[in-house]
Formats: C-alpha cells, structure tokens, sequence
C-alpha cells in the first residue's frame, strides 16, 4: 500500500516536478492548503522557488506557517526542498531586508559570497556519516539554482555541506521529523529519486 503523501500548495513551488517525482516513488500524492486533507497524509513536503520573503507571505496567506509547526510539533516527517528548506530557518534576508521564517531551524538564509550568481547547476554535496537521507548516496551530483543559503552548521542536526567557488553552504539538514534540502531533489536524476525513497523509507 503507498504512503500518502501530502504535497503543501501556497502559490509557490515546483509541484507538477515534485508531484511526479514522490509518485515515481511510490507515493500516493495529495497537493493541497487544506490542513484537513493534509492531516490524512503521513508525511508532508514544502516546496518553494523565489524570494524567501515572497514564499513566506504565500505560506502566511494559507497558514501553512502554522500548519508546519503543529505538523512537526506532532513528530511527523517533513521535507522542505529549496525555498521550502530556507523557510524552515529562523530567518532570511535579501535585499537588506530580514524576514523572520518558520522558525523549525536555528540560523539565518543570506546571500552567497560569490561572484558568479545564482549557483545554479549539478554540484557535489558532503553528507556526514548517519545521513538517512544520503543513505547509499555517494560521490553524486544534485541540481542546485539558488543565490541565498544558510552557512552555518545547524545546532543538533545531521547537516550536510556543499561549496560553490569555494565558499559552503547548507545543502540539507535531517533535524528528528525534519528534513530539508537546498538542491532539488525532484530534478536530479536517479541520485534524487534515491533520495526521495529514503526520505519515504522515513515516513513508512
């Protein structure tokens, strides 16, 4: 019997490639903002493309805010994928403008210190030894397209480094029910769909 899935539609996110990808898992996807339809899934994925504080106001706007705390508050397994990982943290700036986010993750989402922006491509991550989500993933590239990034290791969490011009940043975090990711996992090939089966592994 498939894992349902919950799939958190607030008006930002690739859900169509993120829908696809947990159903080429093996799950039963249920894309919604009713906390009620929601609430009958085992687990529950935060997607997000654009601005921090743009997909923040989307999330408000549905209470999804709300919605993720109660979820992970009630130990049940999230995945936060690109803007749906930075949201998580306590804050993001942009602009010289900070947003306060979800608050699940202590640390903050700022811009990368790079010349060459957005860091977008297939790039390397270092998963540390006990990673669930890396689980038989190794030496393999993820699809990242992001200039904002949290850098700093998050304090009691499994977290995992990439680098891009030298520079590390967060590339995911696994934090008791938590897990998020700043690549996509949904639009990186065979190494992401592994990945999205540990993550279901978790769930089941």
């Amino acid at each position: 019997m498939s894992t349902r899935i919950g799939l958190l539609d607030y008006g930002s996110g690739n859900l169509h490639s993120a829908a696809r990808a947990l159903a080429g898992a093996g799950a039963d996807v249920i894309v919604s903002a009713d906390p009620t339809e929601l609430g009958r899934c085992a687990g529950l994925v935060v997607p997000g493309v654009g601005a921090f504080a743009a997909c923040m106001d989307g999330l408000t706007a549905v209470g999804g805010d709300d919605l993720i705390r109660d979820w992970v508050a009630g130990q049940r397994p999230l995945l936060g994928i690109c803007v749906g990982h930075q949201v998580l943290f306590s804050r993001g700036a942009e602009h010289g403008i900070e947003v306060a986010g979800v608050g699940l993750l202590d640390g903050a989402v700022t811009g990368l210190r790079a010349e060459r922006l957005p860091h977008m491509g297939w790039n390397t991550v270092s998963a540390p030894e006990g990673s669930r989500l890396f689980a038989g993933v190794r030496d393999e590239r993820f699809y990242f397209v992001h200039s904002y990034a949290a850098t700093a290791a998050v304090p009691g969490a499994v977290t995992t480094f990439a680098a891009h011009e030298g520079v590390p940043f967060v590339a995911a975090v696994e934090a008791g029910p938590v897990s998020s990711t700043q690549f996509h996992p949904e639009k990186s090939g065979a190494a992401g769909a592994r990945l999205i089966s540990n993550w279901l592994a978790t769930v089941a």
